[in-house]
C-alpha cells in the first residue's frame, strides 16, 4: 500500500501566508486602536502593552475565522436584496463581524462604537487583501498551482472528466465603445503607451480589428439581441409604444427583455448562441445560456437554474471581494461628485445634470457590475465553459453624461484594460485554451441635447406642431414660437393673442412620444394600426412640415399609402425608400452616408415601428448630433459614430468577412460569432498540449483579484494585484 506524500512544503507556504494575513490584520488593528477615539484594545484602568498585542491578535484572528465562516451565510441570507443596496450592506456586515469577533474575547478588553466597527472591519478587510496579494507576487508557480487544484475539484465535484482539449471562447463586450475611439486608445503618443496597452497588445500580435456597422437603433436591445439570439427584428429602438397593448416596451425593463427575447428564439426556432455549454455574465439577454449571472431577462424568475443574481452573490461570498469593491464603489461616487463639480466651476459645455441617484449608478456600473462580470468569466474559464458572453458597460454609461472622449471616460477605458488584461492572463492558466474575442455593441456620438440647443424637447415640438398645448418656456424659444406658428398657418387660425393652445380633447390623449437617444418616435394611441403620411396630414395638417422644416431634425420616417416608407427633409424633399427615389433639390439622407437608405427601410417595415419616426440633423464636419435625452454622448438613431462597432478576434479564426466587404448588422455578427464556434470545435485547428504549457510558463501573473462566479469556492488572491 503505498502511504500518501505530505505536501509539507504547500502545507508550510500555505502557513506562512496565514500568518502573514494575521499578522497584518493584528497590526491594522494595533494602529487604529491608537487613532481612532471610540476603538479601544484595552480595559478602562488601562492594560500592559502585552496584553493589548494579545488583544488584537485574538481579535484579529476572531474576525478572521468569522470572515470565513459566517460571511458566506450573511451573504446567502440577503439572497434577494438588490445588488445596489447590498453593495451598500457591505460594510455595514463586515462592522457587525467586528463587533462579534471583539465581544467573543474572552477577557472583555476590546470595544468599539458601531460606526467605528465599519471603518476598523474595512481597513483590516483591506490590509488582509493586499498583504494576500504582495505574498502572491513572488508566487507566480503557486498561482498557478491553486487555479488548476480548484478547476479539478470543480470538474470532480460536477463529474466531468479531463479538461476538453478545444478551445473555449470568451466574448467580450465593451459596451458602447466604438471603433474610432478605440483605434484612438490603441495608438501610443509619442514616448508614451497607449490608453489601453493590455489591448493594444492583442491587437498588435494575435488579433485583427473589424469595424461593423450597426443596424438603425444603434443602441443595446437590437445589437444583443441580434448578437445573442440571431435576429433583431421588430426592435425599433430601445423603447417603443405598442398599441395593441398600450405599453410601451422599454430594452433595459425586465419583462420587455424576457418578451423580446421570447419573440427573438420563436421567430429562428433556436435558443442562441450560447446554448452548447454556454455563460451569459451581465447581459440583457440570456442567449440560451444556463449560467446566468447578472442577466436582465431572467432577473425576475427564480429557480437554481436560472438565478440571474448567483454570480454576484458568490462573488460577494468572499469579504476580501466584498470589503474591496464597496471602497472602490465609494470612491467611484465621490469620484463623480469631484469631476461633475470641476466641469460645473469650469462651465464645460455641452454638459447635462449629473446629480441625484447618477453618482451611484454610474459607481454601480463602472465598479460593482465591472468587478462581478469579470469575476464571473474567471470562473467560467476554470470550470472549462464552452463560450461565454459578457457585457462590460462601465464605458457607455459615463460617456452618456461626460462625452466618448472625456477625461471621465479615458479613465474608465484605462480600467477596462486592466480587467481585458486579467482575463487574457487567466485564460493562459486555465485548463483548456481560450481564444478571446473583444467586441462592441454600437459606438456614441457627441452633441449638445435637442432641447439645449432650440430650447424646448421633442415632444414640445410635436405638440406645438399638432396645435397642441405646450408649456411657456417652449412657446418663448424661437424654435417653439415658430412651430406654433407653422402649426395656426395650417390650420387656418388667427395670430397668436398671447393665448395658449387649446387642450386636447378628452377623447384625444395626443401623441406619445418617446426618444432612443437621437432617435424619437411618435404615435398616436388613439388611431389603431400605423398611420399612413396622408391621414397624418388629415389629422395633424402642420406636424409633418413643423418636423421636416426643423433646423435641429435631419429627416422625418413615415409610411405613404402610395410610395411605402419615405424620408421627408426639409424644403419638400423626400427620398422614396424603397426604389430609392428622391424628391426635391436635395436627398435628406446624404448627409447619413451610404448604407442609411437600407437600414431605414428595414426598420421601417416593422410590425412595431411608431407611425412618425424622427432623427435629429448631423453636422457633417463634426459627426455631431442632438439627443432627444439628456445626453451628450448619444446612440440609438443615425450620424456620427455611433453606428460605427468594432470586433477584435485571433488571427487563427477565420476572418469575419472577405476582403472589399463590410460587416453590417448584429444579425451579421451573430453569423460570424456562430461560425467561429463552430471552428473552435474542430479537432484540426487545436494547439498541442506542449504548446499551452509553454505558453503556461512564459505568462506573468494574472494582474489582480477575483471571486469565482456561480461557486461557493472563490479564486486565490492574484500576484501583482
Amino acid at each position: 500500500m503505498r502511504v500518501p506524500r505530505i505536501p509539507w512544503r504547500r502545507l508550510g507556504a500555505a502557513s506562512l501566508r496565514v500568518g502573514a494575513v494575521w499578522l497584518a490584520g493584528t497590526l491594522t488593528m494595533l494602529v487604529l486602536a491608537g487613532v481612532l477615539p471610540d476603538f479601544r484594545l484595552q480595559s478602562a484602568g488601562g492594560d500592559s502593552a502585552t496584553v493589548i498585542g494579545i488583544t488584537a491578535a485574538v481579535g484579529a484572528g476572531v474576525f478572521g475565522l468569522l470572515s470565513a465562516l459566517v460571511w458566506p451565510l450573511l451573504v446567502r441570507a440577503f439572497l434577494l436584496v438588490p445588488a445596489l443596496v447590498l453593495g451598500l450592506l457591505v460594510f455595514f456586515l463586515n462592522g457587525s463581524l467586528l463587533w462579534l469577533a471583539l465581544s467573543l474575547i474572552p477577557y472583555g478588553r476590546g470595544s468599539a462604537d458601531p460606526s467605528m466597527a465599519v471603518v476598523v472591519a474595512a481597513a483590516m478587510s483591506a490590509a488582509s487583501s493586499a498583504t494576500n496579494a504582495l505574498l502572491a507576487v513572488r508566487d507566480d508557480r503557486g498561482y498557478r498551482h491553486r487555479l488548476a487544484r480548484i478547476a479539478g475539484r470543480r470538474r470532480r465535484r460536477e463529474g466531468q472528466g479531463a479538461p476538453p482539449r478545444t478551445p473555449g471562447t470568451v466574448f467580450l463586450q465593451l459596451d458602447g465603445l466604438g471603433h474610432a475611439v478605440l483605434e484612438e486608445a490603441l495608438e501610443a503618443p509619442p514616448g508614451g503607451e497607449p490608453l489601453m496597452p493590455a489591448v493594444a497588445a492583442l491587437y498588435g500580435r494575435t488579433h485583427r480589428l473589424t469595424r461593423w456597422r450597426t443596424d438603425w437603433s444603434s443602441q443595446t436591445g437590437a445589437s444583443q439581441l441580434g448578437i445573442l439570439h440571431g435576429s433583431n427584428t421588430d426592435v425599433p429602438a430601445f423603447r417603443w409604444y405598442e398599441k395593441e397593448t398600450g405599453e410601451v416596451v422599454v430594452s433595459n425593463r425586465p419583462t420587455s427583455a424576457a418578451e423580446l427575447q421570447r419573440r427573438a428564439v420563436e421567430r429562428t426556432g433556436d435558443p442562441g448562441l450560447l446554448a452548447q455549454d454556454g455563460a451569459s455574465r451581465g447581459n440583457l439577454f440570456t442567449g440560451g445560456a444556463r449560467q446566468v449571472a447578472l442577466v436582465l431577462s431572467v432577473s425576475a424568475r427564480r429557480g437554481k437554474e436560472t438565478r440571474s443574481r448567483a454570480g454576484y452573490f458568490a462573488y460577494f461570498s468572499d469579504p476580501a471581494n466584498a470589503t474591496r469593491t464597496a471602497v472602490s464603489f465609494v470612491a467611484e461616487v465621490l469620484r463623480e461628485m469631484v469631476q461633475s463639480t470641476r466641469a460645473l466651476l469650469r462651465r464645460e459645455r455641452p454638459r447635462v445634470g449629473r446629480g441625484g441617484l447618477y453618482p451611484f449608478v454610474r459607481a454601480f456600473a463602472t465598479v460593482v457590475e465591472r468587478d462581478v462580470v469579470v469575476a464571473a468569466v474567471l470562473g467560467d474559464m476554470l470550470r472549462c465553459r464552452t463560450a461565454v458572453y459578457a457585457d462590460l458597460v462601465g464605458y457607455d454609461e459615463v460617456a452618456h453624461h461626460s462625452g466618448p472622449r472625456g477625461r471621465d471616460t479615458r479613465q474608465v477605458l484605462r480600467r477596462l484594460d486592466r480587467s481585458v488584461r486579467l482575463i487574457a492572463k487567466v485564460a493562459e492558466h486555465a485548463p483548456r485554451p481560450y481564444r478571446l474575442v473583444l467586441l462592441s455593441d454600437h459606438g456614441q456620438s457627441f452633441g449638445e441635447t435637442f432641447e439645449h440647443a432650440y430650447g424646448l424637447t421633442l415632444e414640445d415640438l410635436v405638440r406645438a406642431g399638432s396645435g397642441l398645448q405646450v408649456p411657456r418656456r417652449a412657446g418663448r424659444t424661437a424654435s417653439g414660437s415658430e412651430a406654433r406658428a407653422a402649426a395656426r398657418a395650417a390650420l387656418r387660425r388667427p395670430e397668436d393673442s398671447g393665448q395658449e393652445a387649446p387642450r386636447t380633447p378628452r377623447r384625444d390623449t395626443g401623441p406619445v412620444v418617446l426618444a432612443s437617444g437621437n432617435l424619437g418616435l411618435i404615435s398616436f394611441p388613439d388611431h389603431p394600426g400605423r398611420l399612413t403620411r396622408e391621414r397624418i396630414q388629415e389629422l395633424r395638417p402642420a406636424l409633418l412640415p413643423t418636423l421636416a422644416e426643423h433646423p435641429g431634425i435631419g429627416f422625418v420616417v413615415v409610411r405613404s399609402a402610395e410610395h411605402g416608407p419615405v424620408a421627408l427633409g426639409a424644403g419638400g424633399c423626400e427620398h422614396r425608400l424603397q426604389t430609392g427615389e428622391v424628391v426635391g433639390r436635395r436627398d435628406p439622407l446624404a448627409p447619413f452616408g451610404a448604407g442609411a437608405r437600407q437600414a431605414l427601410l428595414r426598420t421601417a417595415r416593422f410590425p412595431h415601428a411608431p407611425d412618425i419616426m424622427v432623427n435629429s440633423a448631423l453636422d457633417p464636419a463634426t459627426g455631431a448630433v442632438h439627443a432627444f435625452e439628456e445626453q451628450i454622448g448619444s446612440h440609438g438613431g443615425l450620424g456620427g459614430e455611433q453606428s460605427d462597432a468594432f470586433l477584435l478576434s485571433p488571427l487563427e479564426l477565420s476572418p469575419p468577412v472577405e476582403p472589399g466587404q463590410s460587416l453590417v448588422g448584429a444579425e451579421a455578427v451573430h453569423r460570424v460569432l456562430r461560425r467561429w464556434l463552430a471552428e473552435s470545435a474542430e479537432p484540426r485547428l487545436l494547439p498541442g498540449a506542449d504548446h499551452l504549457a509553454a505558453a503556461s510558463e512564459e505568462a506573468g501573473p494574472a494582474d489582480g483579484t477575483a471571486g469565482s462566479a456561480g461557486a461557493q469556492e472563490p479564486l486565490p488572491a492574484a500576484p501583482g494585484g
